[in-house]
């Protein structure tokens, strides 16, 4: 199939441009005069390839100002004299650097890519920041690439292009225009006369659950202790007697055993389990070996494990597995509803005494220590004391008797946790101006608060359907009654708050699954990254579901909108302001 000329195809893009964006294609310059164009390549010391002559004697680039047509992510057509600076500029960094191909041009082998700029390539746009720093740029090396498309961004390794030509790029330019279909991964749409990108994205209707793939696996059993090595070791008898060999080695001495805790008056451990957010299949007596071990299998899912006691009045309870709890705010308003709180936390060089009462944070407020490393067994020493500081200060101010080594061995009520969610930001997105181009704060100014609502509230219909969060049956209630203006219950523990919660464990759970920081992670784990964009998805619905209940609907107007997949959100939101 052979390909249009390069002045064909800008017939064709001013054609659409004019009749669907026109204040985009006002902002197309006139064409570059052959002067300008030959001026640039005795500036340069480089033959422009012919598309690239062609394609400037269309039009000299774009003037750089909102609306202007771009190229996707690639940015705008750059005019003659930004190809000049953008060049020259970087040419001057690449006498800089390095290059990692030594052979010659001549070779057969030479790799033009293995180089940090080379010397004939052109950047002929401006990439997303309308900068010198990234873009596209077309190689006049003579040789098998002339006249090639490759991409260049800053810092990174550049590469060339699916594209064979600039007069191929520009061909797939204008047939995605006038079809509709995606350029570069990108849908062209035109809204209030302007040319825009939008991503079109989908997701995994089913993705693979991690909390389901634990539910198959079994909580490991203790392992038996490891025996010691003897100290003698016989090797021989001289005269009816043995001869010894001694092993001499000293162990290295065991970190501190100083785990988050998190103190609360006249709860019972079973009642400070539940606030914490116990799941009751897991309920069991641990010992702290066993309760770490949990922790560390796939049976956990990357849950936090926690242990539960009592000491005086107060129950207590000891993190040994998962992700930091005792620092949240959430879960320490929670904890401490109706009586006090004290929460011992350790991470590294930091160790934290957290107070509340009822929720709010006590007269104490926060103490820490923050330790410079150093050498030797114990990188914080400063810490390591401050933490045996504070207990002590923990009793002399609230009868707080706790030693960590005293309950290591004995089996306390354990359980691993459903993490309680974040607080809502009662004021996110409201004073957010732009959204994909959008001017939201605009909207929000001039809808009347009703109507407002009421398409915001589509919107987040739209949105837990392609994400696929409206396939639970509390989510599809919620959602019912949040088109209807009715009131949702998002009550903790309540059915959707418990849904959210379990999905946003299992985004946790593939995430790290797939980060492939555990041992037991191999390249056949059936959860992937798709997976888990899937599962994080869903839990960005559910935080604009949260947010339209919680804060109402400018304030969760931003999340709604920065997360729809569909291309046509923007002509499905006008409609939904109109009905």
């Amino acid at each position: 199939m052979s390909i249009p000329a390069v002045e064909d195809s800008w017939g064709r893009i001013d054609a659409w441009l004019l009749r669907h964006a026109p204040v985009s294609h006002a902002l197309l310059r006139p064409p570059a005069s052959p002067l300008d164009i030959r001026a640039a390549e005795r500036a340069l010391g480089v033959r422009f390839h012919s598309d690239l002559v062609a394609s400037l004697s269309c039009h000299d680039g774009v003037e750089l100002q909102p609306g202007a047509p771009v190229l996707t992510h690639y940015g705008p057509l750059s005019c003659v004299a930004d190809i000049v600076k953008s060049t020259s500029f970087l040419r001057g960094i690449s006498a800089d650097v390095p290059d990692d191909d030594t052979l010659d041009e001549d070779d057969e082998d030479y790799d033009e890519l293995a180089t940090y700029w080379h010397h004939d390539w052109l950047l002929i746009t401006l990439g997303v920041g309308w900068q010198s720093s990234d873009g596209l740029f077309l190689s006049c090396h003579p040789g098998r690439n002339w006249g090639r498309l490759g991409r260049y961004f800053d810092e990174d390794t550049p590469s060339f292009t699916g594209w064979a030509s600039l007069r191929h790029a520009l061909a797939d330019l204008a047939d995605a225009l006038e079809s509709g279909r995606p350029f570069n991964g990108a849908t062209p749409l035109a809204y209030e006369g302007a040319l825009l990108w939008e991503a079109e994205t989908s997701t995994v209707p089913d993705p693979v659950s991690p909390l389901a793939l634990a539910a198959e696996s079994a909580e490991p059993e203790p392992k038996p202790p490891t025996p010691s090595e003897p100290l003698f070791v016989p090797v021989g008898r001289s005269n009816g007697a043995y001869l010894a060999m001694v092993r001499h080695r000293t162990p290295p001495p065991p970190p501190p055993n100083q785990p988050d805790v998190v103190f609360a008056e006249h709860l019972t451990p079973a009642e400070l389990l539940r606030r914490l957010g116990a799941i009751p299949d897991t309920v069991r007596p641990r010992t702290r070996a066993r309760a770490r071990q949990a922790a560390d299998s796939t049976w956990a899912a990357y849950r936090p494990m926690v242990r539960a006691g009592s000491v005086g009045g107060w129950a207590y309870a000891t993190q040994e597995g998962g992700a930091a709890q005792f620092t949240r705010p959430e879960l320490l308003r929670r904890v401490s509803a109706d009586t006090r709180a004290v929460a011992l936390t350790r991470r590294g060089p930091e160790v934290q005494v957290t107070v509340a009462e009822d929720g709010v944070p006590g007269p104490e407020g926060v103490r820490h220590v923050l330790s410079p490393r150093e050498g030797g067994g114990d990188l914080w020493p400063g810490s390591t004391a401050a933490y045996t500081r504070f207990l002590a200060e923990l009793e002399g101010e609230f009868g707080i008797t706790y030693r960590p080594d005293d309950d290591t061995d004995a089996e306390l009520t354990s359980a691993l946790l459903l993490p309680v969610l974040e607080d809502v930001d009662q004021a996110a997105g409201q004073y957010v101006g732009m959204v994909r181009d959008f001017d939201l704060a605009a909207l929000i100014e001039r809808t009347p608060p009703a109507r407002l609502r009421t398409a915001m509230a589509a919107q987040l219909g739209r949105l837990a359907a392609e994400t696929r969060f409206d396939v639970y049956d509390e989510v599809g209630d919620a959602l019912a009654r949040t088109a209807r203006g009715e009131t949702v219950d998002l009550t903790p523990d309540s059915l959707l708050d418990l849904r959210i919660r379990t999905l946003t464990a299992e985004a946790w759970a593939a995430r790290q699954r797939v980060s492939g920081q555990r041992a037991w992670r191999d390249d056949n784990d059936p959860v992937t990254q798709s997976d888990f964009s899937a599962w994080a998805l869903r839990v960005e619905a559910a935080r604009a579901l949260r947010e339209f209940v919680h804060a109402g609907a400018p304030a969760a107007a931003a999340t709604i909108l920065s997360r729809r997949m569909s291309a046509h959100w923007r002509t499905e939101l006008a409609a939904d302001l109109e009905g």
